[in-house]
């Protein structure tokens, strides 16, 4: 069995329900796992946006949620976000530490929920960016598992 990730809240390519966005209550959506491989110490999360600002002109990646450290006895996030003891959470593109649900400017933008099986933890990191973790990652990715959603705001009358 290979790592899988998935959320009851919304499919892979699926549409992420407003409650998970700027729009509801920016709630973390549940998310789950399995399958990780033996010598997996931990986890770690990086949810972004490819398709900022504009999905027809892409010019950036942003980045909402960066968690790491996550123990290996973990199997999933629940509704909200109460992350497993232990995880530690990067800085996303508001420069918070914290989950920033999917808020396109304009049109419809695909969110990247990327698991990696880790064969260490990482430890306190002085610039817990996205950056910074894929860095500290670099060479203990073991496996590695996405789930794409989708969401576009809808228009105001």
């Amino acid at each position: 069995m290979s790592l899988a990730i998935s959320s009851s809240a919304f499919s892979h390519n699926g549409t992420i329900p407003s409650q998970y966005t700027c729009d509801g209550a920016d709630n973390v959506p549940p998310l789950s796992w399995s399958g990780a491989p033996s010598g997996t110490k931990s986890f770690a999360l990086i949810v972004d946006d490819p398709d900022a600002p504009d999905p027809a002109k892409p010019k950036m990646t942003y980045v909402h949620w960066v968690v790491y450290d996550m123990p290996v006895t973990a199997s999933g996030i629940s509704e909200g976000g109460k992350l497993p003891g232990g995880a530690r959470v990067g800085k996303n593109d508001w420069g918070k530490a914290a989950y920033g649900g999917p808020c396109p400017p304009i049109g419809r933008h695909r969110y990247f929920f990327k698991l990696y099986a880790l064969d260490a933890t990482l430890g306190e990191l002085s610039d817990a960016s996205k950056g910074s973790v894929e860095r500290a990652m670099k060479d203990h990715v073991i496996a590695q598992a996405e789930l794409v959603g989708t969401y576009e705001r809808s228009k105001k009358a």
